[in-house]
C-alpha cells in the first residue's frame, strides 16, 4: 500500500561493514519498530566475515554491495540512489534513516524521530541518543558541536544516562548513526563531504544544513546503540596515529572550508608550521604516536585537494551567516572542561594508590643523602673550590662551550696530527656537562665528582625502595652503594664516565622497570641508557641484555620499551662503523677520556667488587706487617660475606624471582668486569692497558645490593642486625680508599684549568692552531710523543679512535720520526716536518723517578737545547719548553663537506634527544573545579523560519 500524501515516507539505509557481531540484532530491531520504515536498503561495504552472505529480501527491502574501503557517506549515497522514490506529484515527504550495523534502535525510535520532525517542520535532521552497546545505561554520544576554530566536540559522551540532558534538543549537529534526514535536503546539500570519509562528516553536513536555513535536533526519546566512534566502523583496530590523523585532517579541512576568502591563505600557509609545533606538543603530552598523524594530516589538507570543491558546495547552498549558529558553538572554556574531565580519572587513580613504602623525609632517605654529602666533603676536600681537575683519566675541558660542541659528532678532530671521523659518544655527555656551567665548563667535572656520593646514595635509596617493603631497608642499600669500591675507585682515578654510570644506573633501573606504564618513564630510560652507554661503553652488552629481558617480560607494552636504545644507537653507530672499517670492532668498548694505565685485579678481587688490585688501599696499610698476600684475601672475603649471604638467601624468600633476576644481573656484571680485565685495546705510551672494570662492577654492586636488600627485607627477626653488620663490614673494607687524597694516592688533582704553559697560551690567543710537540720520557728508555694544538689537549678532545689505533698514520709516523731525531743528535733536518705539522713549540716533560727515563730526558734536553733553530723558554710546571724560530703552516680544519656533515649530525642528535627529552618531562593531571553541564545557550539558534513550526 502506498502512503498517503500526508504520511512521511522513510527509507532506512543500513550500512554493514564486517558487522557480524551486531548486524542480526540491528535487523531484528528494525523489524520490531512500532512505526516501521517503508523501505530498507542494506549496503554491504565489502564484508568478508559472511555477515551478509545469507541475507535475502523481498518487497520494499533490498541488498546492494559495493567495494570494500568505501566510506559510510559513500555507502549512504549509493543506498539513496538505488532506493525507490515516491511519485513527485503526490507530495510525499521523504526521509532517509541512516543506520550503521551496530546502531540497534529501540522499538519506538523511528516513531519518536518522526514525531519530532512532524511538530517542527523546520527540522531537517534529527538524531537519536546513542548509548553504549554493552552498557545501554551509559550515553555514547548525544549531539555535536564545534569551537570557533573548528574543533569538533561531542556534547555528551560517556555519561550515565539519568535524563539530565533531555531538555537540550536544538544542537549544531548529530552523529551519523541513527540520523534521520529529509531526502530532499540530503540531495540538495550533496550528502556527506567526500573529503570527510569518517570523522566529522555528519557534523559538517549538519552545519551546512544549518547555514541553509534548516534546524538540527536531537530526540531524547529515540535511542540506538553504538559500538564505538565512527572511525572504528568496519575496522578491527585503529592505531593512535591513524586516529589522530583522521580527527586532525577533518578539523583542518573544515577550517579551510569554512574560512573567509580573505584569511584562507593565512590558514593554508600556517598548516605545516602549526603541525610542527603541535607535534612537539604531542611529545610533551606523552603521545609520540600522534606525531606522524599530526604531520600527515597537515600535508594531506595542504596538498591533497578537496577544499575547493567543499567551499563551492557550501557557497551554493548557504543562505545564512555564521552569526546565526554562533549560540550553538562551544567556547574554549567548555573545551578545557572536556579535556580536564579525563584527567580527573587519572588523578583519582593516583590519589587512591597505595601509600609509598618508604618516605624520603620521614624514613631516613634525606639523612643518608646528607651523610653521603658530608662524606664527599671530607673525602674530596682538596677539590673544593678548584676550577678544574687533571690526572688519571681527566683533563680540563675547553674554555668555550662552542668548542665543546665542535668536538661532538662526525667531523674534523684536531687531536694529534688531526683526523676526520666520529667522536666518542662521551663527547656529547661532556658537552652537556660543560654547557651547564657555561661560564667555566671544567667546573662541571668538579661538581660531578663532589656530588657523586650523595647522588649515588639518592639513586640507590630510590631503587631499593622500589623492591622492598620495610621503610629502613632503602637506607641500607643507599649506604652500601655509596661506599662501593667501584665508585670511590673511579673518583680517585679520574674515570669520569664510570662515575656518571655508577650514579645513573639506579635511575636507569627504575625508569626501565616503569617504562611499561608511561612514555615519560620509557623516554627517561632511553636518555639514561644513552648516557650510561656513552659514559661506559663496556656496559653495552649488559645494557642490551637488560633491555631485551625487559622487552620480553613486558611484551604487552613492548611498544614503549622497544625505542629505548634508539638515542644510544644514534651516538654509537658512526663510531661502530668506523672501528669495524679499521678491523678493530672491540675497540668500541674502550674507555672514553684520557688513556690511563690500569692494573688488572684478580678474579677474587672482582668478586668482592674491587676494580683495583690494592685491596681498597689496605695493601699498603698492612705491607709493613708482611701479611698482605695471606691475610687480606681472607679478611676481605669475610667482610663481604654478610652482604653476599643476604643476596643469595633472598632466593629462598617469597620474592625469589626478583632476587634471582638481580643475581643473574650480578653475574652479567661480574662476567663483563672479568672480560674487561682481559681486553687491551687502548694504547698508553709504549704499552696497552685494560678496559676499566669498575663500570661493570657498578652493575655487579647494584644487583648484589638489590638482592641483599630483598633478603634483609624478608628475614623475620634478624633483619636489622644483618643489615647493620653488612653495612659496617662494607664500610670497613673500603675505608682506606676514602683516604686516598690524604695519603697522596689519588691520581687526580686540582688544577687551574691551564694545560700548557702561559707562554703557549698567550701564543694560542693569536693562533688557535699553534702546535706543541710534547715529548715524555718513559721508564723503558723510550719516548712517548703527542702533538697538542692551541692551549693544549682537553677532555672533550679525546678520542678512542686515536687511542685504539692499530698502526700509526703517515702523519703519525712522521711525527714519531721528528721527535726521535730531535731527541738525539743526528743530521736530520726537522724544518719541513715542523712546518707541515704546524709545530711552534717543543715541550720536554719532566722525567719520572727512573734512571733510564732520566737518561733519555737529559739526552733529549741536550739535543734540542743545542739546536740553533730552537730557543729555550725555560722551565714550566710541565717541563722544559722550547720555541721553534722558523715559519710553520696553518693546519687544516676539515673540508666543507666535513663541516656540513658535522652540522647535519648535530641536528640529528638534537632532534632525537630533544624528542626523548620532551617525552621524558613528567606531566601531572590537575583537578578541575566543578562546573555545570548546561549548554552555554539554552535557546535554539535562529537558523530557520520559526513560523514554519507554528
Amino acid at each position: 500500500m502506498q502512503p498517503s500524501a500526508s504520511t512521511p515516507r522513510v527509507t532506512a539505509i543500513l550500512v554493514a561493514a564486517n558487522g557480524s557481531d551486531h548486524l542480526d540484532r540491528t535487523l531484528n530491531a528494525l523489524a520490531a519498530q512500532t512505526r516501521p520504515p517503508e523501505g530498507l536498503v542494506v549496503v554491504d561495504v565489502g564484508s568478508t566475515d559472511g555477515s551478509t552472505s545469507e541475507l535475502s529480501f523481498g518487497g520494499s527491502a533490498q541488498l546492494s554491495r559495493i567495494a570494500a574501503g568505501r566510506s559510510f557517506g559513500e555507502a549512504v549515497r549509493h543506498g539513496e540512489q538505488v532506493a525507490p522514490r515516491a511519485d513527485a506529484e503526490d507530495g510525499t515527504d521523504e526521509w532517509l534513516w541512516l543506520i550503521g550495523h551496530d546502531n540497534s534502535p529501540t522499538p519506538g525510535t523511528l516513531a519518536a524521530l518522526l514525531g519530532a520532525v512532524e511538530i517542527a517542520p523546520s527540522v531537517a535532521i534529527a538524531g537519536p541518543k546513542l548509548v553504549n552497546v554493552d552498557d545501554p545505561a551509559r550515553i555514547a554520544a548525544f549531539g555535536e558541536s564545534m569551537t570557533r576554530m573548528g574543533r569538533s566536540v561531542t556534547l555528551v559522551q560517556d555519561e550515565l544516562d539519568q535524563g539530565q540532558h533531555d531538555r537540550h534538543t536544538d544542537v549544531l549537529g548529530v552523529s551519523a548513526g541513527g540520523m534521520l534526514v529529509r531526502r530532499s535536503v540530503w540531495n540538495h546539500l550533496g550528502g556527506f563531504d567526500p573529503a570527510l570519509p569518517d570523522v566529522d562528516a555528519a557534523l559538517d553536513f549538519s552545519v551546512r544544513a544549518r547555514l541553509a536555513g534548516h534546524r538540527v535536533a536531537v530526540v531524547p526519546e529515540a535511542r540506538a546503540t553504538s559500538a564505538g566512534p565512527i572511525e572504528e566502523f568496519g575496522r578491527a583496530k585503529v592505531s593512535e596515529r591513524r586516529r589522530v590523523r583522521m580527527h586532525r585532517q577533518a578539523q583542518l579541512h573544515r577550517r579551510l572550508t569554512y574560512s573567509s576568502a580573505g584569511v584562507l591563505w593565512i590558514h593554508w600557509l600556517t598548516l605545516v608550521p602549526f603541525a610542527l609545533g603541535r607535534a612537539i606538543g604531542h611529545l610533551v603530552a606523552k603521545h609520540p604516536a600522534a606525531v606522524g598523524g599530526e604531520l600527515a594530516a597537515a600535508f594531506a589538507v595542504a596538498f591533497g585537494g578537496g577544499v575547493g570543491r567543499a567551499r563551492k558546495t557550501l557557497a551554493a547552498n548557504r543562505k545564512l551567516g555564521w552569526a546565526a549558529i554562533e549560540p550553538l558553538r562551544i567556547s574554549w572554556r567548555r573545551v578545557h572542561e572536556h579535556r580536564t574531565t579525563s584527567r580527573d580519572v587519572e588523578l583519582a587513580r593516583v590519589e587512591d594508590a597505595p601509600i609509598a613504602r618508604a618516605s624520603f623525609l620521614a624514613d631516613g632517605g634525606i639523612w643518608v643523602v646528607l651523610a653521603a654529602a658530608v662524606l664527599s666533603v671530607v673525602t674530596l676536600f682538596p677539590l673544593l673550590g678548584s676550577p678544574a681537575l687533571t690526572g688519571g683519566g681527566l683533563l680540563p675541558l675547553s674554555t668555550d662551550v662552542g668548542d665543546l660542541w665542535r668536538n661532538v659528532g662526525y667531523g674534523w678532530h684536531s687531536l694529534g696530527t688531526g683526523f676526520t671521523g666520529p667522536s666518542d659518544p662521551f663527547a656529547a655527555v661532556v658537552a652537556v656537562l660543560g654547557s651547564i656551567t657555561f661560564w667555566s665548563p671544567s667546573t662541571s667535572v668538579v661538581l660531578v665528582m663532589l656530588l657523586s656520593f650523595p647522588l649515588a646514595a639518592l639513586g640507590a635509596w630510590a631503587a631499593v625502595r622500589k623492591v622492598t617493603t620495610r621503610t629502613w631497608v632503602p637506607v641500607i642499600g643507599a649506604v652500601l652503594y655509596t661506599v662501593a669500591p667501584a665508585l670511590v675507585g673511579a673518583v680517585t682515578t679520574g674515570h669520569l664516565g664510570a662515575v656518571i654510570a655508577h650514579v645513573l644506573l639506579p635511575w636507569l633501573f627504575l625508569t626501565l622497570v616503569e617504562a611499561h606504564r608511561s612514555w615519560a618513564s620509557a623516554s627517561g630510560a632511553a636518555l639514561l641508557f644513552a648516557v650510561v652507554a656513552a659514559s661506559a661503553p663496556s656496559l653495552l652488552p649488559v645494557l642490551l641484555i637488560g633491555w631485551l629481558v625487559a622487552l620480553a617480560v613486558g611484551w604487552r607494552h613492548a611498544h614503549r620499551r622497544v625505542f629505548v636504545p634508539v638515542p644510544a644507537a644514534v651516538l654509537f653507530v658512526p663510531l661502530v662503523l668506523a672501528q669495524i672499517a679499521r678491523g678493530n670492532p672491540l675497540a668500541v668498548f674502550a674507555d672514553p677520556g684520557v688513556p690511563a694505565a690500569t692494573p688488572a685485579p684478580s678474579a677474587l678481587q672482582l668478586a668482592i667488587g674491587q676494580p683495583l688490585p690494592d685491596w681498597n688501599g689496605w695493601l699498603s696499610a698492612v705491607a709493613p706487617l708482611g701479611l698482605g698476600d695471606v691475610v687480606l684475601p681472607i679478611a676481605m672475603a669475610v667482610l663481604a660475606l654478610p652482604v653476599a649471604a643476604s643476596a643469595v638467601g633472598a632466593v629462598l624468600g617469597h620474592r625469589w624471582s626478583l632476587a634471582g633476576t638481580a643475581l643473574v644481573a650480578a653475574l652479567l656484571g661480574y662476567a663483563t668486569a672479568f672480560g674487561a680485565t682481559h681486553l687491551t685495546v687502548t694504547g698508553v705510551g709504549s704499552t696497552t692497558t685494560i678496559v676499566w672494570p669498575g663500570s661493570a662492577l657498578s652493575v655487579f654492586a647494584l644487583a648484589v645490593i638489590v638482592a641483599a636488600c630483598i633478603g634483609v627485607d624478608t628475614v623475620p627477626r634478624a633483619a636489622p642486625v644483618l643489615g647493620l653488620v653488612g653495612t659496617v663490614f662494607a664500610a670497613v673494607a673500603v675505608a682506606p680508599a676514602f683516604a686516598a687524597f690524604y695519603l697522596d694516592r689519588a691520581a687526580i688533582q686540582p688544577t687551574s684549568g691551564r694545560v700548557l704553559s702561559a707562554y703557549v697560551n698567550a701564543e694560542a690567543q693569536a693562533n688557535p692552531d699553534v702546535g706543541t710537540l710534547v715529548v715524555q720520557p718513559q721508564t723503558d728508555g723510550s719516548l712517548a710523543v703527542a702533538l697538542e694544538r692551541g692551549q693544549g689537549s682537553t677532555l672533550d678532545d679525546q678520542s678512542t679512535l686515536d687511542a685504539t689505533a692499530l698502526s700509526l698514520s703517515s702523519s703519525g709516523s712522521r711525527l714519531a720520526t721528528l721527535a726521535g731525531n730531535l731527541a738525539s743528535r743526528s743530521g736530520y733536518d726537522p724544518a719541513p716536518a715542523l712546518r707541515d705539522l704546524g709545530i711552534s713549540f717543543v715541550l720536554l716533560d719532566d722525567a719520572p723517578d727512573d734512571a733510564e727515563a732520566r737518561a733519555v730526558h737529559d739526552r733529549a734536553a741536550g739535543a734540542i737545547g743545542q739546536d740553533a733553530r730552537f730557543t729555550s723558554i725555560g722551565e714550566t710546571t710541565n717541563g722544559s719548553l722550547f720555541h721553534y724560530e722558523g715559519d710553520v703552516d696553518r693546519t687544516s680544519s676539515g673540508s666543507a663537506a666535513t663541516k656540513a656533515t658535522h652540522v647535519l649530525y648535530l641536528v640529528v642528535i638534537g632532534v632525537v634527544f630533544g624528542a626523548a627529552a620532551l617525552l621524558a618531562v613528567p606531566t601531572a593531571p590537575r583537578r578541575r573545579r566543578a562546573t555545570s553541564n548546561v549548554l552555554e545557550a539554552d535557546e535554539p539558534a535562529t537558523t530557520f523560519d520559526e513560523e514554519r513550526d507554528e
